[in-house]
């Protein structure tokens, strides 16, 4: 199957599926306990800020090696984040924790999920823009090396800035001279 063919089905497929949650949505709302008592709770709790900490740890990674991978890893981060300052609300116990879970949630939890949807939709940004001046780098005929000599000397124009960064616009390895 090509891409093409697959991007087509994909949507009408996802919008089947979020009309089918709505009923079911009504049926959990109704029929749910409002206390349940989970034999496994704590372990529950414990392996989602695990994968929590995965999570935060792979964006970090994503983001210090300029990786293409890092809209992905800070998307999932981010929903993780949001879900945990959800559930953290809705499920603790009434006073001092409940007020506890929502400082929690307002001071660390959503603006850290913010920090990470915003580094999904703009390391897209950035790295469109190395690519584009490393185009139009090896494109210039002005340079025999394809690096610029000239123009306004600011470091962001380089799309491979200093600093320990040893990967082009791809993400890619790249050689670097001495």
């Amino acid at each position: 199957m090509d891409n093409a063919r697959l991007v087509r089905w994909t949507a009408p497929a996802f919008v089947i599926c979020s009309l089918m949650l709505l009923p079911w949505i009504a049926v959990l709302g109704t029929t749910l306990p409002q206390r349940q008592l989970s034999q496994h709770y704590r372990l529950a709790w414990t392996g989602y800020d695990v994968l929590l900490a995965l999570g935060l740890a792979c964006t970090a990674v994503a983001a210090l090696r300029r990786s293409r991978l890092l809209p992905i890893a800070g998307s999932a981060t981010g929903a993780l984040l949001v879900a945990d300052a959800w559930f953290d609300v809705l499920t603790s116990p009434a006073g001092r924790h409940t007020a506890e879970a929502v400082a929690m949630s307002v001071l660390a939890e959503l603006p850290l999920a913010f920090v990470c949807f915003w580094l999904a939709v703009h390391s897209q940004d950035v790295a469109e823009r190395r690519l584009l001046l490393l185009l139009k780098r090896r494109h210039d005929p002005a340079t025999a090396d394809g690096r610029a000599t000239s123009g306004s000397g600011d470091k962001d124009d380089d799309p491979f800035p200093t600093g320990g960064d040893t990967t082009d616009a791809r993400g890619c390895a790249r050689q670097t001279g001495a």
